[in-house]
């Protein structure tokens, strides 16, 4: 008896949608952040786009935007103008840059902790969203850091802002927060 091609294809289907589970590892991801991601973030919760629309409208969560953000090149011939790329994202979204990296220096580890302060108001059990773009890792490793240093309430949304557009929510430009110290 001979499979027709598309019996064929139906029997590999199985195969070819565990080939696309990634598992949840017990590390940061360290480099290629994007990628696909896993479906679970250990100690969080996983949300797509229409749960975080509702956390969103309702106004009881903190939207932390972790895309990484190129910084100035240095040594720029006199007279070069330097224009930060726009970021769209969510209203009223806290854009902490490069804090989902999966290694982090102590004073990006620092500001991290104090956008993440001032965005619960010190309050560990403020739910925060943590988001990036579709199969960005440093979202992942943003929650896990949060998880780890005990926010309770942790969100995270592997769709990020190109979930969040397919379904026509809004977004708006957004700068990164600064520094305390800049």
């Amino acid at each position: 008896m001979r499979l027709t091609r598309a019996a064929t294809l139906f029997a590999l289907l199985p195969v070819v949608c565990l080939a696309e589970t990634i598992p949840e590892p017990t590390e940061y991801r360290m480099d290629t952040y994007r990628a696909p991601v896993p479906a679970s973030i250990a100690g969080g919760t996983v949300v797509g786009p229409k749960a975080a629309y509702a956390l969103w409208q309702d106004g009881g969560a903190a939207f932390i935007d972790v895309m990484p953000q190129a910084p100035k090149p240095q040594n720029l011939p006199e007279g070069t103008i330097w224009r930060e790329k726009p970021r769209e994202s969510i209203p009223g979204a806290i854009w902490l840059a490069n804090v989902g990296y999966g290694a982090i220096a102590n004073v990006t580890q620092t500001y991290f902790r104090e956008g993440l302060q001032n965005a619960t108001n010190g309050d560990r059990n403020y739910p925060v969203v943590m988001f990036c773009l579709a199969d960005c890792w440093m979202s992942w490793n943003a929650a896990k850091r949060a998880i780890e240093w005990g926010y309770s309430e942790v969100y995270w949304m592997p769709e990020g802002t190109d979930g969040w557009a397919a379904l026509s929510y809004p977004l708006e430009s957004v700068l990164p927060t600064k520094p305390q110290d800049d």
